[in-house]
């Protein structure tokens, strides 16, 4: 892959962030000479934003208004909305763990019958929570895309005919015959028959030129259907300059059904594989990316980012960075980690060790995609029983608010009252999230522990709400996270 790196435009990358939780306009390029200082593309930056959060409520109520919906208007109402997504999410991922390996590639008759089955296999991915502004072509057309570390593949709405119109439910689309740099990957090709298969691409081959199709279908019922091609993405850089990524595999979506890019122009896909733009940008940068999440609370103005190559400021860390391995091949694309057990007011849970041993069904996973924290049985009847006792003497909600098992009356509520919670990994590192990071706000003066159950085997996941005020430093080259308590300023 090239590189190029290009004068900056004042245009900057957005992520959206937020609890309570997808880019228009067009960018053209200039080039200068590949000789550049090397010391002046050492990192690239994207700003975060949370789906639930004020600078896209607006696009959503426009979107959900004129498609007769009801946008959720206050915090409860935006949590369950989580819980849904994460729900369907981690169904998502548990049939995704049964479905790589080279049968993935599909028969010619699923493209036109997979929008029919909810249970599909492929679910390449997940809703996500968070938002990155991309510009993708050449010229450059800018997108709000979901960033999502359990998805291998970049997408964005498309069209191949420069007469369709712009725009597909208040969505920008991306217009393939207007960038010079767009070029279909071949059916009959190599790539599209074995490299591409993982990532679910169609056996349909008309003739040798045919573009090489995908067909992504999901848990709930929705489906992304298009074509693969490889394309330039163009990046901010933390030195006010911007470059661009060539021979990027971009996929054309032509068609979708169902809600799972709600808001959204597409996928950026952050998972570990071939093929994702963490990989490829990572490749460039040091094989390094981070991301810091402020509290899922915090004003606008507060801003979250998504960081390529050496980007720690010391300055913003509470506290020492500590390492755990990645488990980068025990359960594809994702970013596994060996956890080892969980602690709470430091006495150590008694929660059987295949709950987290990938190879029995279990495993956990930590993932930007997924909200809440999502525990395998064995593990969260221990921790809820744990967290329960400590909370007793605030008022049980006789009413909890589902699918939250254990919710109360926060009035007067001191969380340095509540036993701190661990993760311990199987390396000795310890991660030590907020308190407010499991014991959740809801609504007004209610309060509920932020975790879902999931019957036994299941995948474990570090939803992003616990993630939050802490830098996450994936280094794919050592196979390491590194994590520690920040401002994330």
């Amino acid at each position: 892959m090239k590189w190029r790196p290009v004068l900056l435009s004042p245009l900057l990358f957005i992520f959206l962030v937020s609890i309570s939780t997808g880019f228009h306009g067009l960018v053209l390029s200039h080039t200068i000479p590949e000789e550049h200082d090397h010391q002046h593309s050492n990192k690239m930056r994207l700003e975060l934003i949370h789906r639930h959060g004020p600078q896209l409520i607006g696009k959503l109520v426009h979107e959900a208004s004129n498609n007769n919906n009801n946008m959720p208007k206050s915090q409860q109402e935006r949590i369950l909305e989580l819980v849904l997504r994460d729900t369907t999410r981690h169904r998502m991922i548990s049939h995704k763990r049964g479905q790589y390996g080279p049968n993935s590639r599909r028969k010619n008759w699923e493209f036109n019958s997979s929008i029919e089955m909810p249970m599909h296999s492929g679910a390449d991915y997940g809703a996500g929570e968070y938002f990155v502004q991309v510009r993708v072509g050449r010229p450059a057309q800018q997108f709000m895309l979901v960033a999502d570390t359990g998805s291998d593949l970049t997408w964005v709405y498309c069209t191949r005919n420069t007469h369709k119109r712009g725009h597909r439910n208040h969505r920008r689309v991306f217009h393939a015959d207007r960038s010079s740099s767009f070029e279909t990957i071949p059916c009959l090709s190599n790539m599209c028959k074995v490299q591409l298969a993982d990532l679910f691409s169609l056996t349909t081959c008309p003739t040798p030129i045919t573009p090489c199709a995908y067909d992504f279908s999901y848990i709930d019922g929705s489906a992304a259907l298009g074509v693969f091609a490889n394309d330039t993405v163009t990046v901010d850089l933390t030195n006010d300059r911007k470059m661009m990524l060539d021979n990027v595999l971009v996929g054309c979506t032509e068609s979708t059904q169902g809600d799972a890019f709600k808001g959204a122009d597409g996928v950026l896909g952050l998972g570990y594989s071939k093929f994702s733009f963490a990989t490829k940008a990572a490749e460039k940068f040091g094989g390094k990316f981070s991301y810091c999440l402020v509290d899922h609370l915090s004003p606008m103005n507060i801003s979250n980012y998504l960081i390529f190559g050496c980007t720690r400021n010391e300055n913003s860390l509470l506290g020492n960075v500590r390492y755990t391995k990645l488990l980068l091949n025990v359960m594809p694309s994702f970013y596994a980690v060996k956890v080892m057990g969980i602690s709470i007011g430091d006495v150590m849970l008694r929660i059987p060790f295949e709950v987290w041993n990938a190879n029995v069904g279990g495993g956990t996973i930590l993932d930007s995609g997924t909200s809440l924290t999502i525990l395998a049985e064995p593990a969260y009847k221990p921790v809820m029983n744990a967290l329960g006792i400590s909370l007793s003497q605030y008022k049980r909600l006789s009413s909890d608010i589902k699918p939250f098992e254990y919710c109360f009356n926060s009035t007067g509520f001191d969380q340095s009252l509540v036993p701190r919670l661990v993760f311990h990994f199987a390396d000795g590192a310890r991660f030590e999230p907020q308190v407010k990071s499991y014991v959740i706000d809801v609504a007004p003066q209610t309060k509920c522990l932020g975790f879902l159950s999931v019957r036994w085997p299941g995948t474990s996941i570090i939803g992003n709400i616990m993630q939050q005020n802490h830098l996450w430093e994936f280094d794919l080259v050592r196979s390491v996270v590194g994590f520690a308590p920040s401002s994330c300023t």
